[in-house]
């Protein structure tokens, strides 16, 4: 992302590596299962092998899908990058944000994680979320201080 003069990035992030704690789950026993097959049909170490590389399989997807999600809030936009061959870009104003949801399920909050929701002034329905989060509280508490912000600004440009 590139910031504007005088742009301050107030927070920074990915989601959690808690938050693709089922996608560990699901990989580890699909390996498991593969390695268990390959094992009893082809040899020991050839099942060993399987289940080896598909634990590294599962670990290098999940660290590349979570660096292939950034959230940034600067005290002048909100800025959403996903994607690793194609990629969307969401972005808007900090001054068009009118509310800021945090919301945890009981899983989220034992994981402390959560998602962070941004109702936006606009006709459609854009949907700014920062899922996954570790602390989404710290994300609330960023918009605060930018909105914080920008009021100072105003009212010192008004003088």
């Amino acid at each position: 992302m590139e910031l504007h003069e005088g742009e301050t990035i107030l927070f920074e992030g990915h989601p959690s590596w808690r938050s693709a704690l089922l996608f560990f789950v699901k990989g580890f026993l699909g390996a498991l299962v593969v390695a268990a097959i390959v094992w009893f049909a082809v040899s020991e170490g050839a099942g060993i092998a399987v289940g080896i590389a598909g634990a590294a399989l599962t670990i290098g997807i999940s660290i590349l899908l979570r660096s292939a999600t950034e959230y940034v809030i600067t005290d002048e936009r909100l800025h959403i990058r996903r994607g690793i061959i194609s990629r969307t870009i969401q972005e808007t104003r900090l001054g068009r944000v009118q509310n800021v949801t945090i919301s945890q399920t009981i899983w989220e909050r034992l994981l402390q994680i959560g998602k962070a929701d941004f109702d936006t002034a606009s006709e459609e329905q854009a949907d700014f979320l920062f899922g996954g989060i570790a602390n989404p509280d710290e994300v609330r508490a960023a918009v605060d201080k930018a909105h914080r912000l920008a009021e100072q600004r105003g009212k010192t440009e008004g003088l």
